[in-house]
């Protein structure tokens, strides 16, 4: 009976045995078929953890990059979103083979060999496409060299000067770097110099042109060491025809409407404010709508600002202006009725001196015609007396009666001359204040444009 037992757990570990060297040789049959004699010749002893040349010295790789599209440039967020084809070039000496083709391997078998830890610096978020694959290249060459592709969507962050903006250049960068490996094990270096970098030239951008682009190799300083860096730098400048038209043109416009103020009466009040109170809302309107697509940052003061801001200045002076000359045209008005005033108290004043001369002119010759005449009676003499003063001298002309007194109108008037000498420099017809704005402001405001033009086009 023991016999019996022993020989089947004998007969049970030989059929498991059998069956564990048929799984093996039927997935060496299915690896055969999915890697073929080479490549299967190429990955035995394989280790894709340790890098090429380990124990000789650092592996170089050579980048080269093909720009597909920059998708946006945001001046809110200081970045752009470009979609580029990564190319990297290096040489492993475990994939030396014989022949004189080189072999085009699926994306997927990048999982079986070394790659560069590549990566991009100062980006936010970046993706590898994989419709309808991942979007990977492998192409393994007779010498070792390995061409290894992708293509990848991100969005870099882009420092910007906006102090000239919408006549500013921007300079951007796209930075690779080495994560784990320093100098000592990898050295990064651009295949063809500043021709590594392809597809700007024909590259179409909504507001910008690419005016010059080049390649440089730094180093990377940190805390864990040196690490190698690539820097591709292309330089941006805007459009600036989009704002001409969108800002600039309407709010010199708006500045020149503000004019038409200058040709209307001083007297037609509502027509002059209606305006200048339109002119002023319509230009904080445009100044507010020029603010939305710009980063809302303290720091910058910039040219559009600068712009509207002196629009804003000469339509707001505008406005002023008819304040100060209706202010002066009523001080006008008031000192001319007041001198009216003055006028006719003098005439008064006047009329009633002619009046005493010809009274006391009347009594002098009364006076001559009673001495000329004989002595009466002293009786009669006694009348004569009698009614006149008790010392018997003439009797005296009655004074005029108190000039009144304008103590109120002459200092509201002296306080309308400064005020008026002040307000009007010394403009004696309001009108003129019309008429010498009429070419102060035009000029002016093409002086300004000169030197705001001059400025932030040459310097």
């Amino acid at each position: 009976m023991a016999i019996y037992v022993s020989g089947g757990a004998v007969f049970t570990i030989l059929l498991i045995s059998r069956l564990l060297e048929s799984s093996m040789l039927n997935a060496e049959v299915k690896e055969g078929e999915i890697l073929p004699p080479t490549i299967h010749r190429l990955m035995k002893g394989y280790n894709k953890y340790l890098r090429p040349f380990f124990d000789n010295g650092p592996v170089t790789v050579g980048m080269s990059l093909d720009i597909a599209s920059i998708d946006t440039i945001s001046e809110i967020n200081m970045d752009y979103t470009a979609t580029i084809f990564l190319r990297q070039r290096w040489t492993d000496e475990r994939l030396v083979f014989e022949g004189n083709k080189s072999l085009s391997l699926d994306g997927r078998l990048v999982e079986l060999l070394w790659v560069p830890d590549t990566f991009i610096v100062d980006s936010k978020k970046s993706f590898l496409h994989d419709i309808t694959v991942e979007n990977r290249l492998i192409r393994i060459f007779p010498n070792g060299t390995v061409l290894y592709a992708l293509r990848i969507t991100t969005t870099v962050a882009c420092n910007m000067d906006l102090t000239k903006y919408p006549m500013d250049k921007q300079t951007c960068t796209l930075q690779l770097e080495s994560w784990g490996y320093n100098i000592n094990d990898v050295m990064f270096y651009w295949t063809r110099g500043n021709e590594s970098v392809s597809g700007l030239d024909t590259l179409q951008l909504a507001q910008y042109t690419v005016e010059d682009h080049y390649t440089s190799v730094s180093e990377a300083v940190y805390e864990t060491g040196n690490y190698p860096r690539l820097v591709f730098h292309f330089q941006l400048k805007r459009s600036i025809l989009y704002f001409i038209l969108e800002t600039y043109v309407p709010s010199s416009l708006l500045v020149v409407l503000s004019w038409v103020s200058f040709w209307i009466s001083l007297s037609s009040v509502p027509a002059r404010i209606c305006i200048g109170v339109t002119t002023v809302l319509t230009m904080t309107t445009l100044m507010m709508g020029a603010r939305t697509s710009l980063p809302n940052a303290n720091c910058f003061i910039k040219a559009i600002d600068v712009y509207l801001g002196i629009c804003f200045s000469f339509i707001f002076g505008a406005l002023i202006e008819y304040a100060v000359a209706h202010f002066c045209s009523l001080s006008h008005m008031d000192s001319h009725i007041l001198m009216y005033g003055h006028h006719i108290h003098d005439f008064d004043d006047e009329m009633n001196g002619i009046i005493t001369t010809i009274s006391n002119h009347n009594r002098a010759k009364r006076r001559k015609e009673a001495a000329a005449t004989p002595a009466p009676a002293p009786a009669s003499l006694e009348l004569t007396v009698s009614p006149s003063s008790p010392s018997g001298s003439e009797p005296k002309p009655e004074a005029p009666p108190p000039e009144p007194t304008n103590w109120c109108l002459t200092a509201l008037a002296t306080v309308r001359k400064v005020l008026r000498a002040i307000n009007c420099c010394h403009v004696e017809n309001p009108h003129h204040i019309d008429n010498y704005s009429r070419v102060t402001f035009p000029l002016s405001f093409v002086m300004v444009n000169l030197l705001y033009w001059t400025y932030y086009l040459y310097f």
